[in-house]
């Protein structure tokens, strides 16, 4: 019987932060393995593209100094995925640079792998035009000038170049755009455990404490591998898995219950079984893995659209209130009639909070009453220049639009800023979402040995 592996995770995207003390008792349990997942796609497209990380320096840094001084202390692997936020060269060199950082101020020396993620616009194309691309759904097919506009272009690892990071003997691996559950995964299942256990209990740790209840995503989690199970135990005592709550996370952004899909094949949970093995530990069993006929990866890229401007105002007018849909036409109209003959191309977008401005079509409740609305103005265009121009013309428009029944002619908004409009710089779409068929998992993602 193979001894337990044992995985300390520390917050669901480095830079959320964790409280020392959590992760001091699970340092207390001997953990193999030190490991964070750094970055998601939920904040949107716009950090792939502006090679930016959308987490805190200040909190990456504290974060990553107690992993790393604690794991070179003990002589524990390090491992990060998904680094910056988005894992694309600016990511990667971001978040190295703030290692380096750490190394220098505690006079730390180990040999550290950077695993690159950024995909070669040339080589896209060729396997494109091969055949090798294909969306995943709703995007559309993918062309060649697409691939030409895309800012950043990464591929999301699997295990397998971790694991070949791990055999060239350093201490941290610095990885760019993972699949979330490998960073915990990989050292285990070079090490010989099952796959299919390591990547569900990786699904369950990447989040770290979410998966408790009360959950948290900056809280830390440990977990246990062994040959026919795992075991997961939150490091606060606040907290507790329960049956419940680990499998429900299972499900945690999943569109199937029982079929998880990453690179390479798909976990099947048909027969997985989780039991309450503590007061505040679960145990998981049945976990399969199946390999795919052919290897996929998935590619993400972001490309610019244009510039936004965006203008925030509140009414507490019943009138106005109440007449709110009609307003927002009758300005769009005549921001339209304004600029007819400039040319311009421009999406102007009301968002109004307390009229679903949450849900938007999909909201439930179709007759609230409410008795203030914010309101957000929100203009993309080709330029700044053109944003910023149509922003103040819808915001001055609504400001003072005269509708039925209107009382007081001094203006229609409040304003909570001066100035009232505010330059949100370059807006990205997702170009790019797509999986892509290989012969090698490791060859698209060169590693880089760096001795500190």
């Amino acid at each position: 019987m193979k001894e337990e592996f044992r995985i300390l995770s520390t917050t669901a995207i480095l830079g959320y932060g964790f409280p020392l003390e959590s992760f001091e008792e699970g340092m207390k349990r001997k953990p193999d393995l030190i490991a964070v997942d750094a970055g998601s796609t939920d904040p949107g497209p716009f950090y792939l593209g502006e090679g930016v990380s959308f987490t805190d320096r200040g909190a990456v840094k504290r974060d990553l100094e107690i992993m790393i001084c604690a794991g070179i202390k003990e002589n524990i692997p390090v491992v990060i995925g998904t680094a910056g936020g988005s894992g694309a060269k600016p990511h990667l060199e971001w978040c190295a640079e703030i290692i380096r950082e750490i190394a220098k101020e505690h006079d730390l020396h180990f040999k550290m792998a950077m695993i690159h993620a950024d995909m070669d616009k040339e080589e896209m194309k060729k396997a494109l035009a091969d055949g090798k691309i294909t969306p995943l759904d709703p995007a559309p097919q993918l062309t060649a000038e697409d691939i030409d506009a895309t800012t950043h272009i990464v591929g999301q690892m699997g295990i397998e170049p971790i694991m070949k990071a791990l055999d060239s003997g350093v201490q941290v691996v610095l990885a760019g755009r993972a699949y979330d559950p490998t960073v915990f995964a990989a050292p285990a299942i070079r090490k010989g455990y099952d796959k299919g256990l390591a990547i569900h209990l990786g699904k369950i740790l990447e989040c770290a404490s979410i998966c408790a209840t009360p959950g948290s995503g900056s809280d830390c989690m440990f977990g246990y591998l062994g040959e026919d199970y795992f075991r997961v135990e939150p490091l606060s005592s606040v907290r507790k898995c329960t049956t419940l709550s680990v499998a429900a996370h299972t499900l945690y952004e999943k569109t199937n219950p029982y079929i998880l899909p990453g690179p390479g094949g798909h976990l099947d949970l048909t027969n997985t079984t989780f039991e309450q093995d503590s007061e505040n530990t679960v145990k998981v069993k049945g976990s399969r893995y199946v390999t795919a006929p052919k290897y996929t990866i998935k590619l993400e890229g972001a490309k610019c659209i244009g510039y936004r401007t965006v203008s925030v105002a509140g009414t507490r007018d019943p009138i106005m209130i109440s007449k709110i849909d009609d307003i927002v036409e009758g300005v769009r109209a005549r921001v339209a009639d304004n600029y007819r003959d400039k040319g311009y191309k421009y999406n102007l977008n009301f968002t109004i909070y307390g009229k679903n401005g949450v849900m938007g079509n999909l909201e439930p409740v179709k007759n609230a009453h409410p008795h203030e609305l914010g309101i957000v103005i929100e203009v993309v265009a080709d330029t700044q220049e053109q944003a910023d121009t149509i922003c103040a013309s819808a915001r001055s428009t609504m400001l003072h639009y005269g509708y039925e029944g209107r009382r007081a002619t001094a203006g229609n908004l409040a304003f909570p800023f001066s100035p009232s409009d505010f330059h949100a710089g370059r807006v990205y779409v997702f170009s790019i979402y797509h999986i892509i068929e290989v012969e090698d998992p490791t060859k698209l993602f060169p590693i880089d040995i760096v001795t500190l």
